[in-house]
């Protein structure tokens, strides 16, 4: 029984034994893509990523938010959102199924891992859309 949670341990956390991302690398790997996270088996949300470190985020809803990112210390990537001034910062990790980020301000949160990569733009609706 040990052995078989230390294996499920093991699986769940290996970006752990590997270096974060630099800011350089994170912009390289990130810049003109559009990416969809994933949490848990179930979309979380999408990110487009452009140029000067501007991003917009989108829980999938129809409402995205603008917002920039910025490289931090101890591997962090940070963001910082249009509805929010304070940063809220992940370390990601390369791996060989894409991007997983933990975030930052709570180690046990399960991390987000790269789920897709789409050409296609994002669904924006504008504020107050309706009758």
């Amino acid at each position: 029984m040990k052995t078989l949670a230390l294996m499920l341990c093991l699986a769940a956390a290996p970006a752990l034994a590997e270096t974060p991302m630099t800011p350089e690398a994170f912009d390289r790997y990130t810049e003109g893509k559009t990416l969809y996270f994933g949490r848990s088996g179930n979309y979380y949300g999408v990110e487009r990523y452009e140029g000067n470190r501007r991003v917009t985020w989108s829980f999938l809803d129809g409402r995205c938010l603008a917002g920039e990112w910025y490289g931090a210390e101890d591997g962090q990537i940070c963001f910082i959102y249009e509805d929010d001034p304070a940063p809220h910062c992940w370390r990601f990790f390369d791996s060989p199924g894409g991007l997983v980020a933990e975030f930052s301000e709570n180690s046990t949160q399960v991390p987000l891992y790269e789920a897709r990569e789409r050409d296609d733009p994002m669904v924006c609706y504008g504020p107050d859309v309706g009758a």
